[in-house]
């Protein structure tokens, strides 16, 4: 039975709602305090900040925990990287801790920052060892958030999480250079990745939790079709392999189904109607294990 720890905050919802998907509910006393999971191989949980995550993954609080990679590089944790999963704070996708001035400033690139710039960040750790590399001496201030609100009245620097860069834009910075790109991990301590038993209960729940993300773009198409025009919609099919066929009973038609792109559907189906398919069904798919 493995511990698991769980992030709060900005990576909160899209990490309960995969468990959830996963058939691996998070569920919930009225305080929150003892959130459990009806399933045999998982004990304690906790809901954390990311930011902890990694630190008591490592010391071994916990077997198993979500957080984000920026989180594990700014901490130093000793874990293993089990997986890489498809979300960040922001959405789909991976985040990028950027270096950003304000936008009149006559600097293009990191290199150019001035020595002794007063720098305001999240990430003290990792800003520390980008600037130590560039031999750029800096002043460091730990921000508590809305760190681009603070250039340029109180600082000259700011060393931020985003995606776009929409919001620093907004705040009249400029990006002028990249520490790292992040996304969401999921982390083991070293000893329980080197206990079989538990390392077998880590994999298992990793299967459950990527065959929801395998699914999440993808439908089952299932259809009709007359004998006459089986090959004609087999070649316009997309399929993971190859679609499945079977024979009707008692007439000259077959059952054709495949798993296609959910973003395709809306194209694909007026094309095998005119290709001949009959009685056609598009159905959502919970898991996908390959």
């Amino acid at each position: 039975m493995i511990t698991l720890a769980l992030p709060k905050g900005s990576l909160e919802v899209q990490t309960l709602q995969l468990f959830k998907e996963a058939d691996l509910e998070v569920r919930r006393t009225d305080r929150d305090y003892s959130p459990r999971i009806d399933d045999p191989r998982i004990g304690k949980i906790k809901i954390l900040r990311p930011q902890e995550i990694p630190t008591y993954v490592d010391k071994g609080y916990f077997d198993l925990g979500i957080s984000g990679l920026d989180w594990v590089r700014e901490t130093g944790a000793d874990v293993v990287e089990v997986a890489a999963l498809t979300y960040s704070k922001t959405g789909e996708g991976n985040v990028k801790i950027v270096i950003a001035v304000h936008r009149d400033e006559p600097i293009e690139s990191a290199a150019q920052i001035r020595p002794n710039s007063r720098v305001t960040t999240e990430y003290p750790e990792l800003t520390k060892k980008f600037f130590a590399d560039l031999n750029i001496p800096v002043q460091l201030f730990h921000s508590y958030g809305a760190s681009e609100a603070k250039v340029p009245d109180l600082m000259d620097v700011v060393v931020d999480l985003t995606e776009t860069g929409t919001t620093l834009r907004k705040n009249s910075l400029k990006i002028i250079g990249q520490i790292m790109e992040s996304h969401t991990v999921i982390i083991a301590n070293r000893a329980a990745w080197a206990d079989s038993e538990k390392r077998r209960e880590i994999e298992e729940i990793k299967t459950l939790l990527f065959g929801v993300l395998e699914a999440r773009h993808k439908v089952l198409l299932t259809m009709n079709v007359p004998t006459a025009s089986l090959e004609k919609i087999v070649s316009a099919l997309p399929a993971m392999k190859k679609p499945t066929v079977s024979r009707l009973h008692g007439i000259e038609y077959y059952s054709v189904q495949t798993v296609v792109q959910k973003s395709t559907v809306n194209e694909l189906i007026p094309k095998l109607k005119r290709c001949g398919a009959e009685d056609i069904l598009e159905i959502p798919i919970a898991k996908i294990v390959v």
